[in-house]
């Protein structure tokens, strides 16, 4: 779609009227070209920010490149002049702002080229000097010059790729000061005439528009302290950008351009009473407009305390864990939660968390115990102990990273595989001998063993099959299972099926990594994990903890390459220890009902 039109557009009836007041009969728009733009544009505080990104900017500069000589005409620019001189710009900051980094990159090429207009931000005050020279190290200060210094690079990486840069930098200079323009609309300079008012009438029904930016249009254009308010929206915004912050409060590492709207969201639905399953087109603006109207400084304070709260509850160690883990396993969503905490002390408030955990798994310890592979309460239960086993280390200052697992897809991994499922072409029996092959040398068995081993293996892997690897597989694994604990304890040879799928051989680990460890053996799978955490990879702490052999304080140095009877017993005697404030009292056998869909859920 192109992001250009025809000549022949007309102003729509909502575009010439506003409110009550006729500003004149629909009539052809006065083109100008963008080479004739001049002077200082400057963006009110009621405007969104600039939020062009890749596509857009790349269609703008493929359309202006595909229509050659033709004349191509932008969207309307709308300003209204000021008496400083300057054009408040009222609609068209998005074309502006990426024309005038467009001519910026040219410039690069062609040094005698022009910028004869400027363009600064009320809420920026920096911005015309971050537009003249955008800077990487600059473009964090602000989410503003985020997206601006992101459309520069992209104007940049579309410059390199043109077959000859210099030419496609003359060309596209031609086309902006001779065939390019902008639809010009020029509002009347009284005072009586309301450019808030303009703007939001423009911006209904345009979909980038969000119900965020219209709610602030409307609130600044009310509100008494508007320079202040704009500021502590700004602040607000920059808050909510925190990965960390966004992902602990919904469960996302990604949200909206603005992120302010999860509050307004927040707050038409608890003045509505009800989440709705699917939010229409406007429905926060349409819930919050009356209220803007009748107390917008009463409005706006219930925005600031929802702020807080969740500030409060980010800052609070025991509540962010508890909170992230409700969000991040779906079981309450920040709406919930904000009508959870209304009239609530702090303890009482946290009390309540607690039974929404315990419900989350509605488990006695019977029931957690034979939990098994392929449920989505497995799951829900191993999250949770990662999470309580941070939070409770009082003496530590870490915290679970809400916004690395919203970044992942999670899944279970068997601590000690013992099958082949899954492992059905040569490159999967080339790799998997090969990994094996390498860990050998971590067995206590005589150098003629392994030697003899290492050369079955070199000679079966040119012409590996079917039949030559399965053989290799089932005495690989059992050198890596072992027979007995190293104190003398009994043990099976092999853990049965049963207890491969069964919690105590479960950890959790992204689908990514664990793609690359299916169906290997403890060991090799602990020599991943370790290169997977030096190389920055999100490692929950239980998984690091079960393949450092934490949980097992008993065990010998041979027991180190193994994951045996005593260790699944260790770990699920941590586990129980960690959720214990959350599970159902066991009752006794002969009183319980059949749990088994329980546990398969």
């Amino acid at each position: 779609m192109s992001i250009g039109f025809p000549i022949y557009f007309r102003l729509p009836d909502s575009f010439a009227k506003m409110g009550g007041m006729y500003l004149g009969t629909p009539a052809i728009l006065k083109p100008r070209k963008v080479g004739d733009l001049e002077g200082t544009f400057f963006v009110p505080d009621y405007q969104r920010g600039y939020r062009w990104g890749e596509a857009e900017v790349r269609q703008l500069l493929d359309d202006i490149k595909e229509a050659g000589a033709s004349n191509y005409y932008l969207q309307p620019v709308v300003v209204k002049p000021m008496e400083d001189g300057c054009w408040e710009l009222v609609d068209g900051q998005q074309r502006l702002t990426t024309l005038y980094l467009i001519l910026r990159s040219i410039k690069n090429y062609l040094p005698q080229s022009e910028l004869r207009y400027t363009l600064t931000y009320e809420t920026r005050p920096g911005s015309a000097e971050f537009l003249d020279d955008p800077q990487a190290e600059a473009s964090s200060r602000n989410i503003d010059y985020f997206h601006m210094y992101e459309a520069f690079v992209v104007v940049q990486a579309w410059f390199a790729e043109q077959e000859n840069a210099t030419l496609a930098a003359i060309n596209l200079f031609q086309a902006l000061t001779s065939t390019v323009y902008v639809i010009w609309y020029e509002a009347p300079q009284e005072p009586e005439f309301d450019s808030r008012a303009l703007f939001t009438r423009l911006n209904v029904g345009r979909i980038p528009l969000t119900d965020a930016e219209l709610v602030k249009a409307s609130l600044l254009s009310r509100i008494e302290r508007e320079h202040e308010t704009a500021a502590q929206w700004d602040s607000i915004e920059r808050d909510l950008w925190s990965p960390e912050i966004w992902a602990f409060a919904t469960g996302s590492s990604t949200g909206p351009a603005t992120r302010i709207g999860l509050l307004l969201d927040t707050l038409a639905d608890s003045i509505s009473g009800k989440q709705p399953r699917h939010r229409v087109p406007f429905q926060t603006f349409e819930t919050l407009r009356p209220h803007i109207v009748a107390d917008p400084q009463e409005l706006w304070d219930q925005v600031i305390d929802l702020h807080s709260l969740v500030l409060g509850w980010h800052d609070d160690r025991n509540l962010f864990h508890k909170i992230g883990y409700l969000v991040a396993s779906g079981r309450a969503t920040f709406f919930d939660l904000v009508a959870l905490a209304q009239g609530l002390a702090k303890s009482t408030f946290e009390a309540a968390l607690d039974s929404l955990i315990a419900k989350s798994l509605d488990l006695p310890w019977h029931g957690v115990a034979a939990l098994t592979y392929g449920g989505t309460k497995t799951n829900r239960t191993l999250l949770l102990m990662n999470v309580e086993t941070i939070r409770r280390n009082e003496h530590s200052s870490e915290r679970y990273s809400f916004n690395a697992h919203a970044r992942q897809l999670w899944s279970l991994e068997h601590i000690h595989a013992q099958n082949s499922q899954g492992l059905n072409t040569v490159e999967q029996w080339t790799a998997w001998l090969k990994e094996h092959r390498k860990a050998l040398d971590a067995l206590d068995v005589s150098s003629d063993e392994r030697e003899a081993l290492q050369s079955r293996i070199d000679a079966a892997l040119p012409t590996i099959s079917s039949d030559t690897f399965e053989p290799l597989h089932r005495e690989i694994v059992a050198l890596f299972t072992p027979g007995a604990d190293s104190d003398g304890a009994d043990a099976p040879e092999a853990a049965d099926r049963d207890e491969v799928d069964s919690i105590a051989n479960l950890a959790l680990l992204s689908r990514e990594d664990n793609s690359v460890l299916s169906n290997s053996v403890f060991e090799v799978k602990r020599r991943h994990i370790i290169n997977l955490d030096q190389s920055g990879s999100y490692i929950p702490v239980c998984t690091r903890n079960v393949f450092l052999k934490y949980y097992d304080k008993r065990s010998a140095a041979q027991q180190l390459h193994f994951w045996g009877p005593r260790d699944r017993e260790a770990y699920l005697e941590a586990m129980r220890a960690t959720l214990d404030p959350y599970l159902l009292e066991d009752i006794p056998e002969n009183d319980q009902l059949d749990e088994s869909e329980e546990v398969a859920a």
